[in-house]
């Protein structure tokens, strides 16, 4: 299992949080009653959440203790239930009720098994509720394809590279036929944004720290020994300061997201105010 380090992922939490915010906003619930977010990590969009949806019971759901550490810690409240659970093996019949809303953000492309578990996820979903999604597409991407490369160079390469294969993430047609074929009413898109890192000049390699906080994770659990891993890093380093020069801005860093939003198909006679919404208050997100 990947390891978590919530410090060094929150500092870039800016650029990691807009998708969020853009997903949250094709959510139409008015008043749910219980929302659910699958991949919670370190808290503070779980909490967001909560802030949207007052009245909800907000459960946020990871494998991480090290994340759920930092979630619980921010959640001085107490406002959100966390639970510490495998997303691959997680249905919401464990929590007692069946969700309103259920949102996975830059998660599922870290389970392998994701594309046969949304059917299941939104079966489980109340009468007229939501599923949001969002996960990276930039697997191809320089800062994805160099990881690969380096690690096949490395002393260590057939673990480095079973331990950076994975299912990662679809198109968003994919995504759309898929929950088209659960019952959803279906928005898929996609966006690339242009980010900026280090705009200051103040560090060496912003696209090497940006990536240490999630897609070089594993490379980071397996080379624990200094040496195996400066054979790694230094190479790795030196190829992403190529492939993403500083420029006058700063060192862009293009982040392509892929993002789909089903809303389950009501049973005959369901209004929204059959789950506490009102169909005229989607409750934004600001």
């Amino acid at each position: 299992m990947t390891s978590w380090d919530p410090t060094l992922y929150a500092r870039f939490a800016d650029h990691r949080n807009r998708p969020f915010f853009e997903l949250v906003s094709r959510v139409g619930a008015g008043d749910p009653r219980l929302v659910v977010d699958l991949g919670c990590g370190n808290g503070p969009l779980t909490l967001a959440l909560a802030e949207r949806w007052p009245q909800a019971r907000v459960v946020g759901v990871d494998n991480a203790a090290s994340m759920l550490e930092a979630a619980r810690s921010l959640d001085t409240q107490g406002r959100v239930e966390w639970v510490e659970a495998d997303l691959s093996g997680w249905r919401s019949d464990s929590l007692g009720a069946a969700p309103d809303v259920v949102v996975s953000n830059a998660a599922l492309q870290w389970v392998p098994s994701h594309l046969g578990l949304i059917e299941g996820w939104v079966a489980d979903l109340a009468d007229g509720g939501w599923f949001a999604l969002q996960v990276p597409g930039n697997f191809a991407a320089p800062s994805h394809r160099l990881m690969r490369e380096v690690a096949e160079r490395h002393e260590r390469s057939g673990e480095l590279e079973a331990a950076l294969r994975r299912a990662g993430s679809a198109e968003p047609a994919t995504y759309l036929q898929l929950l088209a074929g659960a019952g959803c009413e279906v928005d898929a898109w996609e966006t690339t944004y242009e980010q900026v890192l280090d705009p200051s000049g103040q560090q060496e390699d912003p696209v090497l720290e940006w990536v240490s906080g999630t897609g070089l994770r594993p490379v980071l659990d397996l080379l624990t020994e200094p040496a195996e891993r400066a054979a790694f890093i230094e190479p790795y380093a030196a190829a992403l300061r190529a492939a993403y020069p500083r420029t006058a801005v700063g060192v862009i860093l293009r982040f392509r997201r892929v993002f789909a939003v089903g809303h389950k198909v009501s049973s005959p006679g369901y209004t929204e105010r059959d789950a506490g919404g009102d169909p005229s208050e989607t409750g934004q997100l600001s």
